[in-house]
């Protein structure tokens, strides 16, 4: 969360935003795929806890997770009913806090739930089937709990539970999915940043597999693919043409975004309808090759990126 963020509505609910803050962001941002958005439903429910929130603890946490919900769901169906220019991507969030260093249980719950790839799985459900497939597969809340979040029966939760996975194993996606370790992925993407820097090819088509993919999200300010790119040749001839149009003059490094690394890259010298930074996260074949990269340059979606330099 950004410091913006982290500042309760009112001094009153200081307490109770400490406590249940996160858990709050953590669901509003796992529901939309954007930080800016959930930022925003973090306020909003906590403005209305001023006013409405239950007199019990007992109560508490399924009253903030249902209003947080509603929140989402209306945002994510005022998204899903826009027109986005090229492919949508979600939103990348740095691993640290943007301020004050974190405790351990603190980047625990950062990494909890924050996966890249489960929240880009999770845009083939509706917004409910969403909703419960995060509550009981990420938050791990039990069918009781999660009924009296969302306001619905034991037996339509099963439901719906039952039929949002048959949905995500029909696409070919998993709620919870199982991560490629860190170090594997640290590996290809440093591998594969280097060739794309000295313009190696033969080193890039070493890189990724045959049918290799790669989405960029522009959002419509940047030069940008509109379509998905697909197939070596293509994507390495793409990037490399990035490249040239972007010149020499820029740093990057790789870090920890979203509990996996990522590619955080800047100009130093303005281009003309170039972005000024952008990240690049990558998806791995079991073999260790990238099978897909993912290119985030609209600026609103990197409000939870820090800059080069900064800590």
């Amino acid at each position: 969360m950004t410091e913006a963020a982290t500042a309760p509505p009112s001094p009153g609910m200081g307490p109770l935003f400490r406590e249940h803050g996160r858990l709050v962001w953590r669901l509003a941002y796992n529901m939309t795929g954007s930080a800016a958005e959930a930022d925003d439903i973090l306020q909003e429910t906590f403005t209305r806890a001023i006013d409405h929130c239950p007199s019990t603890d007992r109560d508490l946490v399924p009253w903030l997770v249902r209003v947080a919900v509603n929140l989402a769901r209306d945002a994510l169906r005022r998204r899903r009913r826009q027109r986005y220019v090229g492919p949508w991507l979600p939103s990348p969030v740095d691993d640290e806090p943007m301020s004050a260093a974190p405790d351990a249980g603190t980047l625990l719950e950062r990494h909890e739930g924050a996966s890249y790839a489960l929240i880009l799985a999770l845009e083939v459900l509706t917004p409910q089937q969403r909703a419960v497939v995060l509550l009981r597969d990420v938050f791990e809340m039990s069918v009781a709990e999660t009924a009296a979040a969302l306001a619905l029966s034991d037996v339509r939760v099963k439901v719906t539970h039952h039929r949002a996975r048959r949905r995500l194993q029909a696409e070919g996606r998993h709620s919870a999915e199982s991560r490629t370790p860190s170090e594997q992925t640290l590996a290809a993407l440093t591998r594969f940043a280097t060739a794309l820097t000295t313009g190696d090819e033969a080193e890039l088509v070493a890189c990724v597999t045959d049918g290799v993919r790669v989405l960029s999200d522009g959002g419509g300010e940047f030069i940008a693919a509109l379509r998905p790119v697909q197939g070596a040749e293509r994507v390495i001839r793409f990037l490399l043409g990035l490249r040239r149009k972007l010149g020499d003059d820029g740093a990057f490094e790789v870090r920890g975004v979203n509990a996996e690394p990522a590619l955080v890259a800047e100009l130093r010298t303005p281009v003309a309808r170039a972005a000024p930074r952008w990240l690049l996260r990558c998806e791995l074949a079991p073999d260790g090759r990238i099978a897909e990269l993912h290119l985030v340059a609209a600026s609103r979606k990197l409000t939870h990126v820090r800059r080069l330099g900064d800590s």
